[in-house]
């Protein structure tokens, strides 16, 4: 089939960074973004730190413009897809024709209050961190659910505008993510600034109307001035219902982004299957960027290569930049290559059986690429010291 019209579905990074991939190979057939908000693309990095805390406005989130012959369309709600027909179903009952299609719509944020109820907040959109940031003025207690990243970043941000925070989860913040050593020494920086944190036994509830507080499994009522549920999130999949194509927690590629003939994805919305019934997304800025560009490259080449992922990933919290390469969580401790966590400011390297598994830096400038590249190389045992505490 001629590939004369692509559809990309999505105003994520993913959805950009593909769209831009095809017109910058070259291809110069008719080309359209189609978006559900009504924002231009935006990054959503700065949600949890500066559009959240009222320093950083929402246009200096958004992205760089697509070219002049991309047609972004704001606003249009995909609600279905007929694979056969190849056609994009919309909210408002239009359909758009396509030869092929990225699928990049993302992700939403996992909600905790009951329907009806009111006064929840979540970090997913610009509108969700303008909100949060219209309440610092008079909220001066805040309770954040979810203990990871996204949830220690919002708890950090809130905290450097002098609220007292408490961060409620159903396990120690960041051990699932990073490990027990590194999420260990984050915790520790972040309660020498003075964040609670309480872990449930049991589900957390959230109480109240609007939500005035958390309901802990055992049976205590934590009340504060703004509740921010930070609990995950769920794929943007429904609008696929019915099209055929594989969906298990997110939608289903092969190691080239293809989820059907003439129909990839990227980004958030994405699962990998590693091994039968054993699925895995990632859920990373970088590796939606790169994703997105493989997606591009399988559209308009059929010797495209296969896609790899991209483990680089970081966050900003509680006065640490920490970057990480490597998949997590890491086994056991590090080892210092130079700089001393005592300090905050250290590169570091997990290593197993002589090779490296990740390596992080802690305050510690690097450029991403060479962060990357020690993940490569063999583990020089002769420059590595031992952890100080």
């Amino acid at each position: 089939m001629t590939l004369d019209r692509i559809v990309v579905v999505g105003g994520s990074i993913a959805g950009v960074t593909a769209a831009g991939a095809l017109r910058t190979a070259g291809w110069g057939g008719r080309l359209a973004l189609v978006s559900e908000e009504l924002s231009p693309p935006y990054s959503r990095v700065p949600l949890s730190k500066g559009v959240l805390a009222g320093t950083q406005t929402a246009q200096s989130a958004a992205l760089a413009a697509l070219p002049d012959d991309v047609d972004v369309l704001l606003g249009r709600e995909a609600i279905g897809l007929r694979t056969q027909e190849r056609q994009v179903i919309l909210a408002d009952g239009s359909t758009m024709e396509y030869d092929g299609l990225v699928i990049a719509t993302g992700a939403r944020a996992r909600r905790l209050a009951d329907p009806g109820q009111t006064g929840e907040h979540v970090v997913r959109t610009l509108q969700d961190a303008e909100a949060i940031a219209g309440r610092l003025a008079t909220a001066s207690t805040a309770v954040v659910v979810g203990g990871g990243f996204l949830g220690m970043e919002v708890a950090s941000t809130l905290m450097r505008h002098g609220l007292a925070v408490t961060v409620v989860g159903s396990e120690e913040p960041l051990v699932a993510l990073l490990g027990v050593w590194l999420s260990s020494y984050i915790r520790g920086v972040a309660g020498s600034l003075g964040l609670r944190i309480i872990v449930s036994d049991g589900p957390v509830q959230l109480v109240g109307d609007p939500v005035s507080g958390v309901l802990l499994g055992d049976g205590s009522v934590l009340s504060a001035d703004l509740v921010v549920s930070a609990a995950g999130d769920l794929p943007n999949t429904e609008w696929l219902t019915g099209s055929g194509l594989r969906i298990a927690g997110g939608v289903v590629v092969d190691a080239r982004c293809e989820a059907a003939p003439g129909i990839v994805a990227a980004g958030d919305v994405v699962t990998r299957e590693l091994a039968p019934r054993s699925f895995r997304r990632t859920p990373h800025w970088s590796n939606a960027v790169v994703q997105g560009r493989a997606a591009a490259s399988t559209l308009i080449d059929p010797y495209a290569a296969a896609y790899t992922p991209d483990h680089y990933f970081w966050t900003e919290q509680f006065g640490l930049d920490v970057k990480i390469a490597g998949e997590p969580p890491f086994v056991g401790e590090p080892e210092v290559q130079e700089g001393d966590p005592s300090e905050r400011r250290a590169l570091l390297r997990w290593s197993d059986a002589g090779m490296t598994t990740a390596a992080v830096a802690l305050n510690f400038r690097i450029p991403a690429a060479r962060l990357r590249a020690m993940t490569e190389a063999p583990a020089p045992a002769d420059r590595m010291s031992p952890l100080r505490t």
